[in-house]
């Protein structure tokens, strides 16, 4: 397990080591790590570099606000599955699993024309529809494994007492399946954050993260490695910030079936 983890460790250990310019001195035997570690290429970055600052911005706008749309609706279609009895809709329930590992580029063409035809190409509010609409049938599957495993006793105590539908939602089911949709969130947030595809299918004007990176990379210059790697650790702090402070949460993470009877 742990040779597991230092394999996958060691291209981000380059990277780290890269963007602090410890590179290695091929003139000496054996060779030596160049010394000693600057973070020359991080300043280059974030501020010498066009343009990088707003990309992240973007970035953080965009999977926000995705993921706040796609984690919404996914919650809202759960219970309302949950709570409805129809034939196949167990098979309902895992075709939103099969929808989830579809490849990006299959709805790329259609949420582009879609997106061109209500004119939000190229705009936040389009492109972060777009996002959502790619993740949420992973959302609605893995919140209606938690959904439906809560007692439909307790909405319907609320109800006697007068509890409208949106407060059963927001004061019964939401709290009860707090853990799944906090997991799901960090889930989508992260998948959001590393999207590439559909901002490049939509965007003109607006980049994110994963298009700036590209342009590290293009043909038309040569690569600078240090800035390329310092850009790549700039861009993997937000995931590693939620992941390590949410990382109880996501060990409850989980795609298999609801326990109870559906």
């Amino acid at each position: 397990m742990s040779g597991s983890v230092a394999a996958i460790a060691l291209p981000l250990l380059w990277t780290l080591l890269a963007s602090l310019g410890l590179k290695p001195d091929l003139t000496t035997h054996p060779p030596t790590f160049m010394w000693p570690p600057s973070a020359e290429a991080y300043a280059e970055v974030l501020i010498a570099v066009p343009g990088f600052a707003q990309e992240f911005t973007n970035s953080v706008l965009l999977a926000t606000g995705a993921t706040g749309a796609a984690v919404a609706a996914a919650f809202l279609a759960a219970y309302g599955l949950a709570r409805s009895g129809f034939p196949g809709k167990s098979m309902l329930v895992q075709s939103f699993l099969v929808l989830a590992t579809l490849p990006v580029i299959a709805y790329v063409i259609p949420l582009s024309e879609l997106a061109r035809h209500v004119h939000l190409r190229d705009t936040f509010v389009g492109m972060a529809l777009a996002n959502a609409a790619v993740f949420a049938p992973l959302a609605l599957y893995v919140v209606y494994r938690y959904v439906a495993q809560i007692p439909a006793e307790l909405e319907e105590a609320a109800f006697l007492e007068g509890a409208s539908l949106p407060r059963v939602l927001w004061e019964v089911i939401a709290p009860v399946a707090a853990p799944g949709l906090a997991a799901t969130v960090l889930l989508v947030f992260v998948l959001n954050w590393n999207m590439l595809l559909v901002p490049l299918a939509l965007a003109v004007r607006i980049k994110t993260i994963p298009m700036a990176i590209i342009d590290f990379f293009t043909f038309e210059r040569e690569v600078e490695w240090s800035i390329a790697a310092a850009a790549l650790i700039v861009s993997l702090v937000p995931v590693v910030a939620i992941v390590a402070v949410a990382h109880r949460i996501l060990e409850r993470f989980s795609l298999g079936p609801p326990t109870t009877r559906v």
